[in-house]
C-alpha cells in the first residue's frame, strides 16, 4: 500500500523560490519539499552571474525599472516589475543575514554589471552566485525543525477535484489539495494531502537539444498546472544565453553575462580574421540584452558556417579573470583552453522559460491553494526578454509574496483523497520508446522552434508534437509511472505550449522572432492560453 502524508504546505522544488518559502514558512507550518533529486540538483545552484537590485549610489528604482521594460520589449507588467525591483534590497539583506558569501570590496558589496543594465547593481559571489546561495539555504533548511525533504521523489500530477469521488465531468478545478508524488527510490506513488501547494519546479530548457539548464529543467510545474486547470502566459517567450561553453566532453556550462559585462568581446574564429562582430549588430555591442547577442551570434554561425563563435577576455589581466571568474578559469584550463591568453568557444543554448503559469503578486494561480514561484510562473516581469540577473531576486520577492498570502489564508478542511491506482503494468519496451522520443522531442525544438522561427517550421512542430502526445498518452494511462516518461510527458506538454503561443504571436518581439512576422506590432499584448475542460 502506498504512503500517504499530511503538511499544511506542500512545496515542490529545492531551488531558491522553494527553499525561500520552506524557510518563511517553518515556524509556523509543517512544510514538505518534494524534490526530484537532490536538494542542489536544480538551476538555482547553477547560476553564475548574480541577484539584480538597487545598492549603488546614483542608482534607482526608476532606472531599475526603466531597464527591465526596455529588456522586456514592451510586455512587461509595469506593477510587477515595481514590485520586484522595490523588494530587491530587502531579499539581497535576508540572504546576507543568512550568511551568503557575496563578494565584497572595501568592506561594501562588490557590485558587477550585464547586459541591459545602466548601472553596476548585479550582487554576486565571484562567479558562482547560484551555488553560494543554494548552499547556504540548503543548510539552513535542512537544520530547520518544520521541514521535511522529500528528495528524489517527482511530481506527478496536482490533486484537484477532479480526483475526488462524484466529480463531474468538465467542471473546472477550483482547489487544490495537494498532489500524487513518485517515490524513485521505492518505485511507488505516494499520496501528499495539503491545504497549500507551492510550485518551485523551475523551468524547461531540456526541451531544447541544447541548453544551459540542469537534466531537472523539463518544465514539470508548468504542465501539471496546465493540466489541473491554470492558464499559462508568455511560453512563446524562450531566451536563449548568448554564451555557453561549445566543447564536446562538456554539455550546459553556461559562461557568465559577467564576462561581457567586464569586457569580453565576442569574435569570430582566426580564419575569418577574428572580426569583433557585435558592434555591426547593436550599438550596445556585447551589452546588448540576450535576445540581440543570440541573434548576432545565429547570425554569424548560420553566415559563414560555424560551430561556435570566440567571447574573449584575455585582454584583461590574468589577475583581474582569476579574481572575477575563477571557476570559469578553472573548468575551461581543465579543457585545455587557458582563457588568460585565448579566447572561449561558445554557442548559443536554452537559457530561461520567460513565461509558465499566470500568477498575481501574490504568487496565486486560478486555483485556490495553488501558488507558483520562481521561473515555473509568468508573473509579468520579464516580459519578452528576461532582464539579466533579474530571476534569482523574482524568486526571493514572489516566494515571500506566497508565504504572506498563505499566512493569511483561510483554513480548510482536507478532503480524503484516493490513493494512486498501482494497478498498471510495466512495459518491457517503454524505456526505448521514451529514448526515442525524448531525442526526437528536443530535436525538433532545436530546429523548427529555435532563435530564429518561421509559420513551417512551426507547423512541422506542432503535428509531431500530436503524434508524440498520443503515444506518450498511450503509454502513461497503461503503463506503470517512471521518472523518464513523467519528464518526457511534461516536455511534450511545454513543447505544445510553447509552439501553441509561438503561433498565435503575428510579430517579432523580444525573444520571439519570426521571418513571417518580421515587424512589431504597435500594441504590446501577452500571450494567454487557457486549458479546455477536461
Amino acid at each position: 500500500m502506498s504512503a500517504h502524508h499530511s503538511f499544511d504546505v506542500l512545496i515542490i522544488g529545492s531551488g531558491l523560490a522553494g527553499l525561500t518559502a520552506a524557510l518563511k514558512l517553518a515556524p509556523t507550518h509543517r512544510v514538505a519539499v518534494v524534490t526530484k533529486r537532490g536538494i542542489s540538483d536544480g538551476s538555482s545552484n547553477w547560476a553564475q552571474g548574480g541577484i539584480a537590485a538597487v545598492l549603488a549610489e546614483g542608482d534607482s528604482y526608476a532606472s531599475h525599472v526603466d531597464d527591465t521594460l526596455v529588456a522586456g520589449a514592451g510586455l512587461c507588467d509595469l506593477e510587477a516589475t515595481r514590485f520586484t525591483v522595490e523588494n530587491a534590497p530587502a531579499a539581497i539583506a535576508w540572504l546576507q543575514e543568512l550568511g551568503v558569501p557575496f563578494s565584497t570590496e572595501n568592506g561594501a558589496l562588490h557590485l558587477t554589471r550585464e547586459g541591459g543594465h545602466t548601472h553596476r547593481r548585479i550582487v554576486h559571489a565571484t562567479d558562482a552566485t547560484g551555488a553560494a546561495v543554494q548552499t547556504t539555504l540548503s543548510q539552513r533548511a535542512r537544520a530547520t525543525p518544520g521541514i521535511t525533504f522529500f528528495e528524489n521523489h517527482m511530481l506527478v500530477d496536482l490533486i484537484t477535484e477532479r480526483h475526488l469521488p462524484g466529480h463531474t465531468a468538465g467542471a473546472a478545478a477550483k482547489r487544490c489539495h495537494g498532489a500524487y508524488v513518485l517515490d524513485v527510490e521505492r518505485d511507488e506513488v505516494e499520496t501528499f494531502n495539503a491545504p497549500h501547494t507551492i510550485l518551485a519546479t523551475g523551468g524547461a530548457g531540456k526541451v531544447y537539444l541544447y541548453t544551459t539548464n540542469p537534466d531537472t529543467a523539463t518544465g514539470d510545474g508548468i504542465a501539471a498546472g496546465w493540466r489541473a486547470g491554470c492558464r499559462v502566459g508568455n511560453m512563446e517567450f524562450i531566451q536563449f544565453h548568448p554564451t555557453c561553453l561549445y566543447h564536446p566532453n562538456v554539455k550546459n556550462f553556461l559562461i557568465t553575462e559577467a564576462v561581457r559585462g567586464e569586457g569580453g568581446q565576442l569574435k569570430l574564429p582566426p580564419h575569418l580574421g577574428g572580426h569583433r562582430f557585435m558592434p555591426d549588430h547593436d550599438p550596445r555591442a556585447e551589452l546588448a540584452p540576450r535576445d540581440i547577442v543570440a541573434r548576432a551570434i545565429d547570425h554569424e554561425m548560420k553566415k559563414h558556417g560555424l560551430d561556435c563563435v570566440h567571447l574573449d577576455i584575455s585582454h584583461q589581466s590574468p589577475g583581474f579573470i582569476r579574481e572575477h571568474f575563477p571557476n570559469i578559469l578553472a573548468r575551461c584550463a581543465e579543457l585545455g583552453i587557458d582563457i588568460t591568453r585565448e579566447p572561449i568557444p561558445v554557442v548559443p543554448a536554452a537559457h530561461y522559460t520567460c513565461g509558465g503559469l499566470v500568477t498575481d503578486l501574490h504568487g496565486q494561480t486560478g486555483i485556490a491553494g495553488l501558488y507558483a514561484v520562481g521561473e515555473t510562473t509568468c508573473t509579468g516581469l520579464h516580459g519578452a526578454n528576461r532582464l539579466a540577473s533579474n530571476s534569482l531576486v523574482e524568486c526571493m520577492v514572489f516566494a515571500q509574496a506566497a508565504v504572506k498570502a498563505i499566512a493569511t489564508a483561510q483554513v480548510t478542511t482536507q478532503p480524503e483523497i484516493p490513493l494512486w491506482d498501482e494497478s498498471r503494468v510495466t512495459d518491457a519496451d517503454e524505456q526505448v520508446v521514451i529514448s526515442h522520443n525524448w531525442d526526437e522531442l528536443r530535436r525538433f525544438m532545436w530546429d523548427y522552434v529555435g532563435i530564429v522561427r518561421t509559420n513551417k517550421r512551426l507547423e512541422r512542430a506542432a503535428h509531431r508534437i500530436t503524434l508524440l502526445q498520443r503515444e506518450i498518452h498511450e503509454f502513461y494511462s497503461q503503463f506503470h509511472v517512471t521518472r523518464d516518461l513523467l519528464e518526457l510527458r511534461n516536455l511534450v506538454q511545454v513543447a505544445d505550449l510553447i509552439v501553441m503561443s509561438a503561433m498565435l504571436r503575428h510579430e517579432s518581439r523580444g525573444l520571439h522572432f519570426s521571418r513571417d512576422y518580421p515587424a512589431l506590432l504597435p500594441e504590446a499584448r501577452p500571450t494567454i492560453l487557457v486549458p479546455p475542460a477536461r
